[in-house]
């Protein structure tokens, strides 16, 4: 019994133990990411591979389907399991099994970092081979603030979340710094969700609105970008969402908050 105990406690420190990777600030316009290399940031779950099995930037490890990795490297990868725009919700529903299935064929693991590779960051991503199941993600060198600007619209356009310029002519390294940086048109933040609205004409006897508490304690409500399917079953009171908005009103509200996605 005692070391069964033991071999849980193991196993569970395993599951517990976070990797160390780079994070990402934000971006502002007064910055000159000339030269530096742009990308778009796929809406998927980060996951890390680290020889023998993936792992979530948490130290969550995925049970992922012996097909799916069998040809991954036995060095280390950092990338982002995906689907595709706007499908978010279907990645967490497969990488949050607790058993290999099938349904991970959806999936593509989309890298964007070798930890520990020597050189730079283009460097470093030419010792990776795709597969069917991974791919590298694209980075564009930038000219100037027009071509970033120009990419973003594009992104967007296309349902996609936005880019991440980074500093390429960097060594490998972890933890937030300023050579990494998100780039979007819009904010996005969390709240916990504190109530239900019903709603009125289309979305009579549904949901037409969730009241959220934000983290100064203010609370708002949120009715766009909810799927007919999530305003028939909302998030439950006291779920953790993540919305965006489009800067502050004159009383501080978010401007234009629209509903992303359930926190994983």
């Amino acid at each position: 019994m005692k070391l069964f105990i033991i071999l849980i406690f193991f196993l569970v420190s395993l599951d517990a133990k976070k990797p160390e990777l780079f994070l990402l600030n934000n971006y502002s316009q007064d910055l000159n990411v000339s030269s530096w290399y742009m990308s778009e940031k796929l809406d998927g779950i980060r996951a890390y591979w680290d020889g023998k099995k993936l792992t979530s930037r948490n130290g969550k490890v995925f049970s992922s389907p012996e097909f799916f990795t069998k040809d991954f490297p036995k060095h280390k990868l950092d990338g982002e399991l995906w689907t595709k725009r706007d499908d978010f919700s279907t990645v967490v529903s497969i990488v949050n099994k607790k058993k290999p299935h099938k349904k991970w064929d959806k999936l593509t693991y989309n890298i964007f970092e070798v930890p520990d590779a020597k050189g730079n960051l283009i460097q470093r991503l030419s010792r990776v081979r795709e597969t069917k199941y991974i791919k590298i993600i694209q980075q564009i060198k930038v000219k100037n603030q027009e071509h970033l600007n120009i990419f973003l619209k594009t992104i967007e356009s296309k349902g996609g979340e936005g880019l991440v310029v980074r500093d390429a002519n960097l060594a490998y390294y972890t933890g937030r710094t300023k050579s990494s940086l998100k780039v979007k048109s819009y904010t996005d933040t969390e709240c916990k969700v504190v109530g239900h609205n019903e709603g009125q004409g289309k979305y009579k006897n549904i949901l037409g609105s969730l009241s959220c508490k934000m983290k100064n304690k203010q609370v708002i409500k949120i009715g766009s970008g909810l799927s007919d399917k999530q305003r028939h079953n909302p998030p439950k009171i006291g779920a953790i969402i993540t919305f965006k908005y489009y800067g502050l009103t004159s009383k501080g509200n978010p401007r234009f908050p629209i509903f992303l996605r359930l926190r994983d």
